[in-house]
């Protein structure tokens, strides 16, 4: 309530429980009212115990700033009188108010009774789309100064203004919005239903103006405004001198880059001529500038729209945030831009308006229709991914996911995020997709984008990867265990239970199907176990020594009954027809049900449509011998059968991607564009993997040797051959140079590894030597967290390792001095036991090549050029490329990596003569 005062509590302490010995060491509460600070308060605290090093580099609170300070007995009492009647606050309040009713209770004082609200519960709901809810990302995310995070009286204050931010944002939410928050607040953990009740009092009082927003089933959706195309004449700029102009207008101090105005050129040609062309180009030459402007002055032009696809959605939000502005800025326009995804990307609007209906939602649910309340209120995309959601609301939305189930014609008033994307696309002049969305389209029959006069692939390389992913077939043990239990049987009261209610109260479908439909539906779930014991026992997992033990085992290395399979999936096919067949006769009278009724038959069609496509899995990995297609299960024996997954993957897609572009080709100018198409010795490798013609012209861009002068590549000639010895052996040499590395350039390493029982291991190992205990580790598999989030933890902090296997390699940006040196364990190599890899080189070795250097050493070359591009992301960047793995001095082929490198020097050194390099370079 705007009258109330609030009091806004940070602690810094120096571990996690009070009850346990932790103590604080720094209080601080900021005082609110009005949403005004009137008063602050802020004290160290002596906890009369070390401060963990760990918390000193967290804090950078260290036992001198606590030796004069006052114990926490002496001002608790002056601490609990300063929050009575007010309301407290805290960004995540699960642990300063029980850390601080544990010390007023060893102060012998009373419980502090009141009125409490998480900022962090608050912050979520009200900005759903936020990457994180930290407080010192969410601070820099909506531009609040937090100067020193983990300091108690900056991360109050800074909380105190995030408390201000979300009342705003609330207050400025539509009236309908706010009223159906409210509604639902009463579920929220922390006590937020008072400033949700007072925010619709608010809203009210005044008449309101939806100017912003349409109003669909009740719920308040934002529209964005319409934004006339600028029309003026643009010309392609021919000369270098042109180009120069035209980037010099807009960016300061511009210095020319050769490579990006050639490749510039290359584009424009290909898209005014109709060709296919591959454009490699190094880091440092502006690549996508150099793609993106020909491309919007061609579409202007022509007339006629250009597809930009890139890989993964971060890449796809960095064009459309980052890039895309720039060249607009370049060529003083606006271009008329559509982003368009995959079908389930996008909310099905009717789906999510019969859930709100359910009123017994489990917390995870309820608090993920509260985001999407808001979500639709501020986004005009209806993209679901933008929505940040827990692990435990994933199913919720899920749930509400626009699929091929949803009828296209609605009534005349409906409403489809995703068929306005693809209208959108008809008036646009660049539509940005990314590579999946791409090969979807383009293998329906009648194409959205079949008049589209140019396509460029960025990150070409990853078209591979996405037409692997797209005909890949997963079956997890535990996913459907999982779909199973949400149909449940009957006696469990589950959707089945719900569902045969729902029909027999209607007397319209036979009782005789419904008696039919439940025992079908309990063969099948039978037959499924009974199918999953039959594999395991074909495994042959060991019943000792099972810890760590984790298997992976080719599909056609077991003798399966296929009978057995085949019965499951017959049993499962008669029951997802029964199913069909009575919702048809039902939903004939779908009309006149109650609105929480069609909610519950709308679960019941997603289910089934789930399982269906899970059917078909099924059967692709056991039943259809697919010729250029390989099998695996994986494993781990102490969890059988709970962690089995089964995969199906092509071995070879470039027939695949030939057919989708094929009747494009001679018609639209097609562009490659990466950084990595090509390898020493073989300059087609990646081009024969796309299915490319011979004929199609490559051409490479370098940034000038200036570029990579900040650059140095060590060679450590004094490890052991990772060949000759133990791994253990190796592994303790790997732990003393990462260790010596690291204390050389005060941390902010990356450490590359291919495999991730050795990065474990290793990590292990340097944690037991305690050499770092001064430094943040984050380890992939290892730390908690996506592997954006481990990125985001180790720029967080200056002193900072981070170890990461493959998804690391490439795809991560860390500009500036956030990273001072990347340390390569060993050649990234593919495992030989690698299911896929094994399949490919037997594919290879059958056609009489040597999969050796056909396969494995130009893919492990791509990846070592990938793993020394995240070291220099700029003309100022420096840092140092250190290689570990000796095979690539004692090895004919090692020789090959370094060609694949930039033109930098190349010290082949002993791990002494390195860390003396490296102390002598970073202290300068």
């Amino acid at each position: 309530m705007e009258s109330q005062k609030y009091a806004i509590v940070d602690l810094e302490t120096t571990g996690n429980s009070s009850k346990q010995g932790e103590r604080i060491i720094q209080i601080a509460i900021v005082f609110m009212q009005d949403w005004q600070v009137i008063d602050t308060y802020t004290s160290f605290v002596n906890p009369k115990k070390k401060i963990p090093l760990f918390i000193q580099d967290l804090t950078h609170i260290n036992d001198q700033h606590v030796k004069s300070a006052p114990a926490f007995e002496e001002i608790a009492e002056d601490v609990y009188e300063k929050l009575q009647d007010c309301v407290f606050v805290a960004h995540n309040i699960d642990f300063d108010l029980p850390f601080l009713q544990d010390e007023f209770k060893r102060c012998d004082l009373p419980k502090w009774h009141g009125n409490s609200m998480d900022t962090v519960e608050l912050a979520k709901i009200l900005y759903p789309t936020a990457y994180s809810y930290k407080l010192s990302e969410i601070a820099l995310e909506l531009e609040i100064g937090l100067k020193n995070a983990h300091r108690a009286d900056d991360d109050a204050m800074a909380t105190a203004l995030l408390l201000k931010k979300c009342w705003e944002q609330l207050v400025a939410l539509p009236l309908d919005t706010v009223q159906q928050l409210h509604t639902r607040s009463f579920k929220l953990k922390s006590g937020l239903a008072n400033l949700f009740f007072e925010a619709v009092q608010i809203k009210r009082k005044k008449v309101e103006q939806l100017e912003n927003h349409f109003v669909y089933r009740g719920i308040p959706i934002f529209q964005n405004a319409k934004v006339e195309n600028e029309v003026r004449a643009v010309q392609y700029p021919y000369s270098t001198e042109e180009k120069q102009q035209l980037f010099s207008k807009t960016i300061e101090n511009f210095e020319v880059r050769e490579g990006q105005f050639q490749m510039m050129d290359a584009v424009w040609n290909s898209l005014n001529n109709r060709t296919e062309v591959m454009t490699e180009a190094s880091t440092g030459i502006g690549k996508t500038l150099a793609y993106l402007i020909p491309s919007i002055l061609f579409a202007k032009q022509q007339k006629q729209p250009v597809v930009v696809s890139t890989y993964t959605s971060h890449l796809l939000d960095q064009l459309i945030q980052e890039e895309l502005p720039k060249a607009n800025d370049l060529l003083s326009t606006v271009t008329k831009t559509a982003v368009l995804k995959g079908m389930e990307h996008y909310i099905d609007l009717d789906r999510f308006c019969e859930s709100l209906a359910v009123v017994d939602d489990s917390y995870e649910e309820n608090f993920v229709k509260m985001q999407i309340l808001v979500w639709l209120a501020i986004s005009a995309t209806g993209d679901l991914n933008e929505v940040n959601v827990s692990s435990g609301g994933n199913t919720a939305v899920n749930r509400i996911r626009r699929t091929s189930t949803t009828v296209e014609t609605k009534q005349k008033d409906a409403f489809d995020f995703y068929l306005e994307a693809i209208k959108s696309c008809e008036d646009a002049e660049l539509i940005i997709t990314n590579h999946a969305m791409l090969l979807a389209d383009l293998e329906r029959v009648s194409p959205m984008l079949e008049r589209i006069q140019g396509f460029v692939i960025d990150e070409g390389h990853q078209m591979i990867q996405a037409a692997t992913m797209r005909e890949e077939k997963v079956l997890t043990y535990r996913k459907w265990k999982y779909s199973f239990g949400q149909v449940g049987h009957f006696e469990e009261c589950r959707l089945h239970h719900i569902f045969v209610q729902l029909m027999q109260s209607s007397e319209r479908v036979p009782i005789r199907l419904l008696s039919k439909l439940e025992n079908q539906f309990f063969e099948t779930v039978e037959l499924f176990e009974h199918a999953i014991s039959h594999i395991v026992s074909q495994m042959n997992l060991p019943i000792t020594n099972r810890r760590n033990l984790k298997k992976t085992i080719q599909l056609q290395d077991l003798i399966l009954k296929k009978e057995l399979l085949e019965q499951f999936s017959q049993s499962m096919d008669q029951w997802l027809k029964l199913a069909e067949h009575c919702t048809a006769i039902f939903e004939g009278y779908h009309d006149d049900l109650a609105v929480s009724q069609k909610a519950s038959l709308t679960d019941w069609n997603y289910w089934l449509s789930e399982l269906t496509t899970m059917k078909e899995q099924w059967d692709a990995i056991f039943l259809v011998q697919a010729e250029d297609m390989t099998s695996w299960i994986e494993a781990d024996a102490r969890s059988i059968p709970n962690s089995i997954q089964i995969y199906n993957r092509p071995v070879q897609i470039a027939d695949d991607i030939t057919e989708v572009f094929n009747r494009f080709r001679g018609n639209s100018g097609i562009v490659w564009a990466s950084g990595t198409l090509t390898v020493p010795n073989n300059r087609r490798f990646i081009a024969d993997q796309l299915g490319l013609a011979q004929d199609v012209q490559l051409f490479r861009f370098q940034a000038p040797n200036s570029y990579y002068e900040g650059a140095s590549v060590y060679v450590v000639d004094d490890m052991p051959d990772i060949q000759q010895v133990s791994q253990h052996e190796y592994i303790e040499a790997v732990a003393e140079a990462v260790i010596q590395t690291v204390l050389a350039t005060r941390g902010r390493c990356f450490v590359l590894f291919t495999s991730q029982e050795m990065l474990r291991k290793t990590v292990n190992l340097i944690q037991e030597i305690g050499s770092l205990e001064d430094y943040m580790i984050f380890a992939q598999g290892i730390s908690t967290g996506s592997r954006m989030r481990l990125l985001k933890m180790f720029q967080r902090f200056e002193h900072s390792v981070l170890f990461g296997t493959n998804s690391f390699w490439e795809g991560v940006d860390v500009p500036g001095d956030a990273l001072s040196a990347v340390i390569v364990v060993r050649l990234p190599f593919s495992s030989p036991e690698d299911p896929l890899f094994k399949a490919k080189a037997i594919r290879m070795q059958r056609q009489g090549l040597n999969s050796f250097y056909k396969l494995s050493l130009p893919e492990a070359i791509i990846r070592f050029k990938q793993g020394f591009g995240r070291l220099i992301r700029s003309s100022n960047d420096k840092g140092a490329f250190i290689v570990l793995d000796r095979r690539i001095e004692t090895k004919s082929y090692g020789e090959d990596f370094l060609k694949a490198l930039p033109n930098v020097n190349v010290k082949h050194v002993q791990l002494d003569e390195m860390v003396f390099d490296l102390e002598d370079w970073y202290n300068k």
